[in-house]
């Protein structure tokens, strides 16, 4: 069925800028399940009770709100399977792009076990968190299948010095490191999912200030790669996700304290949750745009040259 997809680089970014938004999205109603205390809402996988596949009316508000977190995993196969069916009509002059959308397939597999597997366990915070960072690995699949579908298949050239292209590896590492502890932070606060879901038992405060340290340890880095960027003239889509990052960064820090000393409202959570992806999405920005691809004489793409640039 996938030869019937149109063989089309502009179709295949508009799916996978899709699959970025959606991964984006189902994190945010992950998160908004556990915050309404919905996390058992479903209490058996795969089935939402042990007689039906769909919440019933006795479930109430919880049960569809877990049901619908579930329903909407359905909708991220359907666009991931989408892009990899018009991803295979280009595999002859686009052969990475099929890679990058079964890499996001797959994860969304691995996404559902997890997901049934956080249920069967009563919502482990262990699980619970690992949960989000497969989501993480997944929104850089996705991002890795847009930027990728705008490029030519030439060998990749870098647009910074080598030095700076390490400084951002120690920022990819200290920004993943600084999501893990959230993480953690996490599975020791309040927001279980489920009033009587244990935590992981490690003391919050602790961790909060773990957690505060390595953020400041990732805003010192990015405010550095900011003014190294612009003091070598490195193109202008890394300089502006340099600038994107100081600033939510900046704004997850106020958030973060404002939502510590208040007790942890949902409503605050649930932005912070959807800060830490907006962190991620503008450091991929900046990794993505540090090298550049031209056009591969050799393997010519399928579609003119001007309509890569159009698809941009």
């Amino acid at each position: 069925m996938w030869h019937r997809i149109p063989a089309s680089s502009a179709l295949v970014r508009r799916l996978a800028f899709a699959s970025l938004v959606a991964n984006i999205g189902i994190v945010i109603t992950g998160g908004a399940v556990r915050l309404t205390g919905s996390g058992l809402g479903c209490p058996t996988f795969p089935r939402c009770t042990d007689d039906s596949w769909v919440t019933t009316p006795e479930m109430g508000v919880h049960g569809a709100i877990e049901f619908g977190n579930r329903t909407l995993t359905f909708v991220l196969g359907v666009i991931a399977l989408a892009g990899v069916a018009a991803a295979l009509r280009l595999r002859a002059q686009r052969p990475t792009l099929t890679w990058w959308a079964l890499s996001i397939l797959g994860g969304i597999a691995a996404q559902a076990g997890i997901g049934g597997l956080t249920v069967l366990t009563d919502l482990n915070p262990w699980i619970v968190g690992s949960h989000f960072l497969v989501s993480v690995a997944l929104i850089t699949a996705a991002y890795g299948f847009w930027h990728r579908a705008g490029e030519p298949d030439g060998p990749a050239t870098p647009t910074v010095p080598a030095s700076l292209r390490t400084l951002l590896w120690v920022l990819v590492g200290s920004t993943l490191a600084l999501l893990a502890v959230g993480t953690v932070v996490t599975g020791s606060g309040p927001h279980a999912g489920d009033e009587r879901v244990a935590r992981n038992g490690l003391d919050p405060q602790a961790i909060s200030q773990a957690h505060a340290d390595l953020a400041f340890l990732v805003l010192g880095l990015a405010v550095a790669a900011w003014f190294a960027f612009r003091a070598v003239s490195a193109p202008p889509p890394v300089i502006r996700a340099a600038g994107w990052l100081v600033g939510l960064l900046l704004a997850q820090g106020v958030l973060g304290m404002v939502q510590y000393f208040t007790g942890l409202p949902e409503l605050l959570v649930g932005l912070h949750l959807l800060g830490s992806c907006l962190v991620w999405v503008a450091l991929l920005a900046m990794l993505f745009h540090s090298r550049t691809r031209h056009l591969d004489p050799i393997h010519q793409p399928m579609e003119p040259v001007a309509e890569l640039a159009h698809s941009r």
